[in-house]
């Protein structure tokens, strides 16, 4: 008996390990490869010892209602959306002229939304669009110059929001203020006393987003059908930094405008009139980054700042947001 426990005492300390992906990120072997290493050495009866895998972090330690504090330079810590804020008094070929100049001679090229020659009539034939004149047939818009049949931008236009703003179907520069069609909801934020990994130099930002299940109204996908929200209330976490901060202000006003959910499809379900994340990555992975939902994450701010740009928010309505 002792003579069989040496010898598994030798072939355990010459047994190779083989490792998975951990925390930080350092080992060079993803887990899926270190399965299948694993299944290939089994089979050449080789000995395999695999190291445990690293554990999901998704939340934070427990923290007392003392030890929440508000963000520094916030003077508050909620924001509430009520029901969709409906802009009147302008028609949709009113809303279009205001962002195009008038092209005398249109270029030998097609419509990028109808596929047709913009010195040919719009291919769109819908409803919603009525006649215009030659003079007024192709228009470009003014920032970024690219140029469509007026007919087209005004059924793109009648297919969005209908809020006033106007998106480039090229370059996606936006013209006006872009909102969208988020659901009725509450965003709370504020400070707890942890550090998230790879930043070890300051506390953390804790948004918390509640949106309930609800009928979908004129501007969601299928009006009058129920949607549902899954996995509410969602945590989601920044580093309490300069940056950091600057981040959650542009937050604050993508939730105003509407545009940090949508309803829709979810991309990792399948299911259908739900409540969908919009373009904005969050991070809601506290301690790990199993996912690529956690930290670290060097680019991450950047790359938040970039999104929220394609939505039409800049620092500028940043230094506006109090």
């Amino acid at each position: 008996m002792m003579m069989m426990m040496m010898m598994m005492s030798f072939v355990m300390r010459h047994v190779p390990t083989v490792p998975v992906k951990n925390l930080n990120g350092s080992s060079p072997v993803h887990p899926a490869l270190a399965g299948i290493t694993g299944i290939l050495m089994s089979a050449a009866a080789l000995p395999v010892c695999l190291t445990r895998p690293p554990k999901l972090v998704l939340h934070p330690p427990p923290v007392s209602k003392s030890d929440i504090k508000p963000v520094p330079g916030f003077g508050h810590c909620c924001r509430k959306t009520t029901k969709k804020q409906v802009r009147k008094g302008k028609t949709p070929e009113e809303v279009v002229k205001k962002y195009l100049q008038k092209v005398k001679s249109p270029p030998e090229e097609d419509c990028t939304i109808c596929m047709e020659p913009l010195g040919g009539p719009s291919g769109y034939k819908g409803p919603g669009v009525g006649p215009v004149s030659r003079a007024e047939s192709v228009g470009r818009l003014a920032q970024c110059g690219h140029q469509y049949h007026f007919q087209c931008l005004v059924a793109m236009y009648n297919n969005g929001n209908k809020d006033g703003s106007l998106q480039c179907p090229t370059c996606k520069t936006i013209y006006g203020v872009k909102t969208g069609n988020q659901p009725a909801g509450k965003m709370e934020y504020h400070v707890i006393p942890h550090s998230l990994p790879g930043h070890p130099d300051c506390k953390t930002i804790r948004i918390i987003y509640n949106i309930p299940p609800g009928i979908q109204g004129l501007e969601h996908p299928n009006p009058g059908k129920p949607f549902t929200a899954r996995g509410f209330p969602r945590h989601c976490y920044l580093p309490d930094s300069d940056k950091g901060r600057k981040v959650l202000r542009l937050l604050l006003v993508a939730w105003d405008r509407r545009l940090i959910f949508s309803v829709g499809t979810s991309s990792t379900t399948g299911e259908s009139d739900t409540v969908i994340w919009n373009e904005v990555h969050h991070k809601t992975e506290f301690g790990s980054n199993l996912t690529g939902h956690g930290f670290p994450d060097p680019g991450h701010l950047d790359n938040v700042l970039e999104e929220l740009r394609a939505q039409g928010i800049t620092e500028d309505d940043g230094l506006m947001e109090k």
